[in-house]
């Protein structure tokens, strides 16, 4: 996983229970999500690769929201041991753009510590996972997106489709492979 030339980070982006308490939540898909998730975060671990987590809020009045930081669930799902090297919050779709309880960037810790690869897991697959993995293309990283440890939804296009978390992965692979990121199975990053 880890060349003597490039160093590698994990993200485990918004693995967090805010996610539980939103309308199109759907659990059926994510034991197999955490065990593909837990299994990158133990071999990074094993390999001596940072884990970063990071986590979405949502600002404004409304403490009901379950991604504002007042509402309780801004935290680690319980089924993951995550015991991150560096914990970032980020209010957008990147997680670059996330911040230590310091003020850190995401993208100012991993150039101040040599990272030149990173390892994309988290929820949702074509939202927060996908533009990270853009952005970070975009700004000179080389990015390996785990796609078998992310999760996502079904969603309803505007004509009235539904697609499938099977087609919004297999879209998502489709339009980062080869261009922004390398897709990659956990087993194959971890080899």
């Amino acid at each position: 996983m880890k060349t003597a030339t490039q160093k590698t980070a994990l993200m485990v982006i918004d693995v967090q229970e805010s996610f539980r308490s939103r309308p199109y939540w759907q659990p059926e898909e994510l034991p197999a999500f955490l065990a593909n998730t837990q299994a990158l975060i133990d071999g990074c671990r094993e390999r001596g690769i940072p884990v970063l987590q990071v986590f979405h809020q949502e600002p404004g009045e409304d403490v009901g929201n379950p991604f504002h930081p007042a509402s309780g669930l801004v935290r680690t799902m319980p089924e993951l041991q995550l015991n991150a090297d560096a914990v970032f919050y980020k209010q957008v779709h990147s997680a670059l753009y996330g911040k230590t309880s310091a003020g850190l960037t995401l993208e100012t810790w991993l150039r101040d510590h040599g990272v030149q690869e990173i390892l994309v897991t988290g929820i949702r697959t074509e939202q927060c996972c996908e533009t990270t993995a853009r952005h970070a293309s975009d700004v000179g990283f080389k990015v390996r997106f785990a796609t078998d440890a992310t999760l996502t939804f079904p969603m309803r296009s505007r004509a009235g489709r539904t697609f499938s978390t099977a087609e919004i992965r297999e879209r998502t692979e489709l339009v980062l492979d080869g261009r922004f990121a390398r897709i990659v199975s956990v087993a194959e990053a971890l080899a």
